[in-house]
């Protein structure tokens, strides 16, 4: 079967790369351009650990076709900070001890930023309806909730 060209901007960047028809974006980030953020929990989509988001839709990349990236913008979890220095969720994740082994980390922090840019003061019910496709094993999603809605009052303070 014959490779696809595809170019598209990940976090920001314009990217080309060759991939196989069936191939998932998933894979493609992975394996064709090194980012290794996005993780496959379940390549069922039911799990948001491979979360990206796509034109600003939070996507499970273990879903969608690497050839359906062509002409889109990607950001992924490496794109999160900001010049090297860390984004306030990312921060907050620290303080607040809101991860453990760190697989479903990549996509809840794409998730919750993602819910950031759309709800600026979002309800705890907000957060955890948005948050809800992803599955954490280790944290019991308290330390995730209250470190997300800390970003969120602080980035209300700092703008």
């Amino acid at each position: 079967m014959s490779k696809l060209h595809v170019t598209t901007k990940v976090n920001g960047d314009t990217v080309e790369f060759l991939c196989d028809p069936r191939e998932t974006l998933l894979d493609v980030l992975r394996d064709r351009l090194g980012l290794t953020g996005a993780k496959e929990g379940c390549g069922t989509g039911d799990c948001g650990a491979c979360s990206v988001t796509v034109d600003g839709r939070l996507v499970c990349s273990c879903l969608m076709l690497g050839a359906e990236a062509e002409g889109k913008e990607i950001a992924t979890v490496e794109g999160i900070a900001e010049g090297g220095a860390l984004h306030p969720l990312q921060k907050k994740f620290i303080e607040y001890a809101a991860l453990q082994c760190g697989i479903c980390t990549p996509g809840i922090l794409v998730a919750a930023k993602n819910l950031l840019e759309k709800t600026p003061d979002p309800t705890e019910e907000q957060v955890r309806y948005w948050l809800a496709g992803n599955l954490c094993r280790c944290t019991g999603y308290d330390k995730i909730i209250r470190a997300v809605m800390d970003t969120a009052a602080e980035m209300r303070e700092a703008s």
